[in-house]
Formats: C-alpha cells, sequence, structure tokens
C-alpha cells in the first residue's frame, strides 16, 4: 500500500554550497507542520550533494547547471505534495513556517474572505553573519487580479518576501512555473502572473531568515540586474503602463540601487525614465530620498 502524499513540498534549489546547504535542510526537516517532504535539487553542483539519509528527504540531480528557475522548475515536476513552497539554499525556514502557512490556507478556504485560489505569504526577517536582526518585511494581501507590486499597499508591509509563497503545485504548474528565460527577478516576474490568477494573503508571522553572508548572490551580480530588469519591463509592458504612478517608484528604486552599485550610467537612465513615466511620483521619491540623507548627515555631524 503507497503511503498517503505529503500536504507539502518544500523545494531547496541549490549549487554547489556544501557549507551553507545542511543549514537549510535541516530547518525544513524540523517543521513542527509533518505532512511534508524535503526536496533539495542539485542544480549540477561539480560535487554531487551528499546529504544524510531521512524518510522526508529526496535529492534531484540536473546533470548540467540549468539556473535558478529551472532548478525551481525542475523541483515542482518532482513535487509530490499538494503545495510547494521554496527555500534558498543560504537561507533557513523558522519551524513554525510550514503550520503557520497551511492553516492560515485552511482558514481562508473556509472563510471565503478572498476569491479562490489562494496562495499565502508570511513575514520575513533579515539575519546579518552575527546573528542580528537587520530588518522585518511582513506582506500584504492582495486578492485574484491584482498586479502585486504594482498595487499600492499599506505603510509597514513589504513585497519584498516573497521568498515565504506557499501555493498549489498544479496552480504554479498551470501558470508556466518560473520563467527560464530570467536568471534574475524571477520571483518578480512569476508573481505578475500568479496574482493575476491567485488571491495572495499575507499573515503577519514571521516564518523565514533571509542570512547575509559573504559568498555569492544572484541579486549582486551588476550585468545580470540590468538585463533581468529591461527583460522584465519587456514582457510585462502593458501591465507596467497601466499603473504608471507604481511603475515610475518601481524604475525610480531600482536607478537607486544601481547608483549604490557603482552603475551610474544606468542609474542616469533610469531616473530620467522614472521622470517620464510620472514625473510627481518620481519627484516626491527624490524629495524623500534627499530629506532622508540630510536627516542622516545631521545625525552624524551636528550635535
Amino acid at each position: 500500500m503507497n503511503p498517503m502524499p505529503p500536504e507539502l513540498t518544500v523545494i531547496i534549489p541549490s549549487y554547489n554550497r556544501p557549507e551553507l546547504l545542511p543549514r537549510a535542510v535541516n530547518s525544513a526537516l524540523e517543521q513542527s507542520f509533518q505532512s511534508l517532504e524535503v526536496l533539495v535539487v542539485d542544480d549540477g553542483s561539480p560535487q554531487p550533494i551528499s546529504l544524510p539519509e531521512h524518510p522526508r528527504l529526496r535529492v534531484v540531480r540536473l546533470e548540467q547547471n540549468a539556473g535558478n528557475a529551472s532548478a525551481r522548475n525542475a523541483g515542482l515536476r518532482a513535487a509530490r505534495g499538494r503545495y510547494v513552497c521554496y527555500l534558498d539554499d543560504d537561507d533557513r525556514l523558522l519551524p513554525n513556517m510550514a503550520a503557520d502557512s497551511m492553516a492560515a490556507l485552511a482558514q481562508a478556504h473556509d472563510d471565503k474572505s478572498l476569491p479562490d485560489p489562494i496562495a499565502v505569504l508570511s513575514g520575513l526577517e533579515v539575519i546579518d553573519k552575527h546573528g542580528q536582526r537587520q530588518q522585518t518585511r511582513l506582506p500584504p494581501t492582495l486578492p485574484k487580479g491584482s498586479r502585486f507590486f504594482l498595487e499600492p499597499i499599506p505603510e509597514g508591509q513589504s513585497f519584498i518576501s516573497k521568498q515565504t509563497l506557499v501555493v498549489e503545485r498544479d496552480l504554479l504548474l498551470e501558470i508556466g512555473g518560473y520563467d527560464e528565460d530570467f536568471r534574475s527577478r524571477v520571483h518578480t516576474e512569476m508573481f505578475l502572473r500568479l496574482n493575476a490568477v491567485c488571491s495572495i494573503l499575507g499573515i503577519p508571522r514571521l516564518t523565514y531568515q533571509l542570512i547575509s553572508h559573504d559568498g555569492d548572490r544572484i541579486s549582486g551580480n551588476r550585468a545580470l540586474r540590468q538585463e533581468s530588469f529591461e527583460r522584465l519591463i519587456q514582457k510585462h509592458g502593458k501591465l507596467f503602463r497601466s499603473s504608471p504612478r507604481m511603475y515610475a517608484d518601481f524604475v525610480y528604486r531600482h536607478a537607486v540601487k544601481s547608483r549604490q552599485l557603482g552603475q551610474h550610467q544606468h542609474a542616469l537612465k533610469y531616473f530620467l525614465k522614472a521622470f517620464q513615466i510620472h514625473p510627481e511620483q518620481a519627484w516626491r521619491q527624490s524629495s524623500r530620498s534627499l530629506w532622508h540623507t540630510i536627516v542622516a548627515v545631521k545625525k552624524r555631524f551636528i550635535p
């Protein structure tokens, strides 16, 4: 007799991080919610991943490094759970992540407060390499048919908790999973498609730790950031143009980050583009940025 399939699959794509991966795997196996499996996708690591055997752990190996989106899709196809979530191999789940997410989904379905289907996001905390919390991010709730980060949300909420997504496997497959043409901003692109057909329930509970370290991160690849940003705008241009205020805000924030990374030509290009899209919003953002700079300088130099 075949055992019952798990309700949730935690998918951990990994490439060449043998020193970090066990921490992520253990945090998934130590969840208080028991009806889950942990699926590690070895994205063609030079040395194949080797982990201690566990009845709820599987490893799927890709023979060649295919990239983050491809590894995520491979895990999605191999998952046995009705629901899936993802864990980056350099981060960790808090022990309540699966239990809180699955309970919130069950309650939302019972309450009928949001249109089905429903996915859930929870809170994320950013931890420095010394274990100190640097910031917390709590997600919004957006009904089906919304445009995710192109929607206005209350102050104090953040779209940048996308790593905590718990969603039905079949629904994610139905919308095509992650776009494998993207090597960066894979979450951002996918959420624009997901929120169009799925309600996003945000719960104000911390469930995920994004951990800073000295190793490489995809988000630190400056050339890749620009390439994927352009690709995102081209693919979803109609959607962006339908929300000029939030579009300008998105472009302005990309310009600020480009400047911080020393990409001054790109920064200038996107500052100008933000003012073209929605001058009022770009001016509001630039005024706010200047004010924060003045306050920071005063605190540092003026007693």
